[in-house]
């Protein structure tokens, strides 16, 4: 059986895991939350939050799953929300998920969506649960999908944005103020006209470089050759005049693979803006083979996230050069047996064409301006088929992120971004590389500790 154990990203010991939740740097340590299905591997179970920490970004222990879905505010589920140091603890806001059983279609019946607070002074110890919203204290124009909170402080005022669909099948965020954040006052219902997708899932307003940015991922956006692919998306605007008034401007996805989705940003001790983001899709028609081993999905590596001339930039956080392990080889359209894992870097001025396992092609067309990321053996994708980017015909920078079973691929600085699993046969995957040389630099396992913990 091949080892598909990933060594650069964070995955559950067994079961399922989503939408990373709960980001944040705090008792000098960062830590990591994530929609955890211990149970089944098919996401069927309960939701809970299971937690990652580490001091370095390279060394990560898995704790256990402090939150669980115990109280009849949240029996359905913990589902998505954020983390946000306080003095000695951390707050954690979250939506606590209710289906009562019946005759319900669960959009306009038979739903709750309760904003909940617990506090924790290490990311293991939880604090009882204080329900701070429930969907009685929504805009009366609201479906009961209201969800995912991300909260902040700004200028004295707590602030918090919910997503939400409306009654009318339009996707919005909800902005809230607070004074202690305990205590919430409706400010705004961010609404496009004409709508954009009927649900907007995870949102994450955040400043960068003077200016301020509205991370969603929304469901229901008509599909196009390079655009909106993926059956969900997830992308930003950036909002001249800010959350309080601002009025979106260009939608921008942020990856262009097939397995990305429910980011989240949080700030480094540095002021770095990094991002997390769940390498996988909901409702794909494709499918992970760990399923069958007792666990599926695993997040993107930590991302760091500048503002560039034509939108947001992303690049593997600076901690993972240290990962190089020994001397870098160069390939020179010719062929390779990769390490796992390792980095690929290198410039084409034209069009190439990347090969791995016989089966993963990443092309550029100069004539066109796209290049394609193409499965051609279903074994090796699960039933992943092509994705697109629009990238012009200039000389294209490639920056690889190869490991047992993923590709983080970037492309101009991470101007564009291409993030999927894969699964090979062997241990080494053979490459064919042509239109350019590559760099191959061998990497070292990030350390991972309590991954037999029982919950």
């Amino acid at each position: 059986m091949p080892d598909w154990r990933q060594t650069l990203h964070l995955e559950p010991p067994r079961g399922w895991l989503n939408d990373p939740n709960g980001l944040c740097y705090f008792g000098g340590l960062y830590h990591v939350f994530f929609q955890y299905c211990p149970t089944h591997a098919n996401g069927s179970g309960p939701k809970h939050w299971g937690h990652y920490q580490s001091p370095d970004l390279l060394h990560w222990t898995f704790t256990g799953a402090p939150l669980h879905p115990d109280t009849p505010q949240d029996k359905s589920g913990a589902y998505s929300g954020c983390a946000v140091p306080c003095g000695d603890t951390v707050r954690l806001y979250y939506t606590g998920n209710v289906k009562h059983t019946g005759p319900y279609d669960y959009i306009r019946t038979g739903r709750e969506a309760n904003t909940i607070l617990v506090e924790t002074p290490d990311g293991i110890h939880i604090s009882p649960k204080q329900v701070l919203l429930t969907s009685a204290d929504y805009p009366a124009d609201c479906s009961l999908h209201v969800r995912d909170p991300k909260v902040w402080r700004e200028d004295g005022i707590w602030k918090m944005v919910l997503g939400a669909r409306s009654l009318a099948d339009a996707g919005r965020v909800l902005l809230y103020h607070s004074d202690d954040g305990l205590a919430w006052r409706l400010a705004r219902v961010l609404e496009p006209q004409p709508a954009f997708g009927y649900m907007w899932e995870c949102p994450d307003c955040f400043p960068l470089e003077g200016r301020t940015w509205l991370s969603i991922s929304p469901q229901g956006l008509p599909h196009g050759e390079t655009e909106n692919q993926n059956i969900y998306q997830s992308g930003y605007f950036e909002l001249p005049g800010g959350i309080e008034s601002g009025t979106p401007g260009p939608f921008t996805e942020w990856d262009m693979g097939f397995d990305f989705y429910a980011p989240q940003t949080f700030e480094a001790p540095d002021g770095r803006r990094l991002l997390i983001g769940w390498m996988g899709m909901p409702d794909a028609d494709y499918h992970n083979p760990t399923e069958a081993l007792g666990w599926q999905h695993c997040l993107t590596v930590p991302r760091e996230v500048t503002a560039g001339t034509h939108g947001l930039r992303q690049r593997p956080a600076r901690e993972l050069d240290a990962l190089a392990d020994g001397s870098p080889s160069i390939i020179r359209n010719g062929t390779a047996a990769l390490p796992l894992p390792c980095r690929l870097q290198g410039v084409a001025e034209g069009d190439f064409s990347l090969t791995l396992a016989g089966g993963l092609h990443l092309e550029r067309d100069t004539g066109s301006g796209l290049v394609s990321l193409r499965f051609t053996r279903d074994s090796l994708g699960g039933g992943r088929t092509i994705r697109r980017a629009r990238v012009g015909n200039a000389p294209l920078r490639l920056d690889i992120l190869v490991d047992r079973s993923s590709l983080e691929i970037y492309l101009n600085d991470g101007e564009t971004v291409f993030s999927t699993r894969f699964y090979p046969d062997e241990p080494q995957v053979p490459l064919v590389a042509e239109g350019l040389p590559l760099t191959v630099q061998p990497l070292r396992p990030m350390e991972f500790c309590g991954m037999q913990k029982e919950d």
